[in-house]
């Protein structure tokens, strides 16, 4: 996704990456009340015979909507056909596709925010009654037909629920929030993906890296095979403490888990705007940052970790971040007003 600042740079990155993918709800770790609830959910339907419903998966990136669709393909015994909705320029291009799909297939859409009306207008009659209504001919002697098409299950995954059409989201019968995963999690993520990898993760290794991977399980995978690359660099077998330590230092990722970016916002915020408020146009104007990435990868994060809160005039520095570059809490902004730290901010 355009969202993503991590990116897989070769074919071989990619193998490896599908590799580190689980294919079954068991294999699928955290989000247990999601995995608990699809569970009923999918052999409902595998003893019904009958196709699943439309599934909508939202949340930050990186948290495993992809692979959720993958699982769920693969529980249901199905073919996957994967795209994105930037894909789908035409409403030819989505017919290509529901025509061509298998029965009770899955269709997964990611980045359904992005539907252009037209898409969506016809995505409608294909969810609701398996058929597209098509027009055929122009002006006077334009008709319409509805073509059938198999019945099929559409997953659609977002990092922006709010951005989706009403009418399109209330056509998904079960619909799931994807959460940041707690540390305990992580570790769990990170063994397993580091005995696909064939490295051993020392404990005390583990635990240092947890810390530091936003609660994101894509950032876990993405530590491990960059600090596996390190050990086998200094000739270990094994990720242990000071490989960690080095191999995250050498990312420039610190102690809270904020990297190089994450403390250029920060930064950013208290040093050239005195702690906000600070509008995203001009936020990032000032950082040259695309304004997708930093909405809705960065600061969702900063935001839950309690380094950031939104106000309606803008994006404001909690006292914590504060304390992270040693600068003293102003006590009124720029407008002699009181700038005001929740409770929720102090406690982090």
């Amino acid at each position: 996704m355009s969202e993503e600042p991590i990116s897989l740079n070769s074919r071989e990155d990619e193998q490896e990456f599908n590799i580190l993918r689980p294919r079954t709800l068991h294999g699928f770790l955290g989000q247990k009340q999601i995995k608990d609830n699809l569970s009923v959910f999918i052999n409902a339907a595998l003893q019904r015979n009958d196709v699943l419903d439309h599934v909508f998966l939202s949340g930050p990136p990186g948290l495993g909507k992809t692979t959720l669709a993958v699982v769920i393909a693969h529980e249901m015994r199905s073919k996957l056909r994967i795209t994105s909705a930037p894909a789908l320029e035409k409403p030819k291009d989505l017919a290509g596709i529901l025509t061509t799909l298998q029965e009770n297939g899955i269709f997964f859409i990611d980045e359904i925010h992005r539907l252009r009306p037209a898409i969506e207008e016809i995505l409608y009659t294909a969810m609701e009654e398996f058929s597209l209504d098509w027009v055929i001919g122009q002006g006077p002697s334009a008709r319409t037909i509805r073509i059938p098409v198999p019945k099929f299950t559409l997953i659609g995954a977002t990092t922006r629920p709010g951005s989706v059409s009403s009418p399109l989201h209330t056509r998904f019968g079960i619909q799931f929030r994807l959460q940041y995963y707690k540390q305990d999690e992580i570790k769990e993520i990170l063994y397993h993906t580091a005995s696909i990898l064939e490295i051993s993760l020392d404990s005390d290794a583990a635990d240092i890296v947890a810390a530091r991977c936003r609660g994101t399980p894509r950032v876990a995978n993405w530590l491990i095979r960059r600090l596996r690359d390190f050990s086998q660099i200094h000739k270990s077998k094994r990720i242990h403490r000071d490989i960690a330590e080095y191999g995250l230092r050498q990312l420039g990722i610190d102690e809270h888990g904020l990297d190089e970016r994450d403390r250029a916002i920060l930064s950013t915020i208290v040093r050239y705007f005195r702690g906000g408020p600070v509008g995203i146009d001009t936020l990032t104007a000032t950082l040259g940052e695309n304004s997708e990435t930093l909405e809705y990868y960065y600061e969702p994060y900063l935001i839950q970790q309690g380094w950031l809160r939104r106000s309606p005039r803008g994006r404001v520095a909690t006292e914590k971040t504060y304390r992270l570059f040693n600068i003293k809490v102003p006590e009124k902004d720029r407008d002699n007003e009181a700038t005001l730290f929740d409770e929720q901010d102090m406690n982090n």
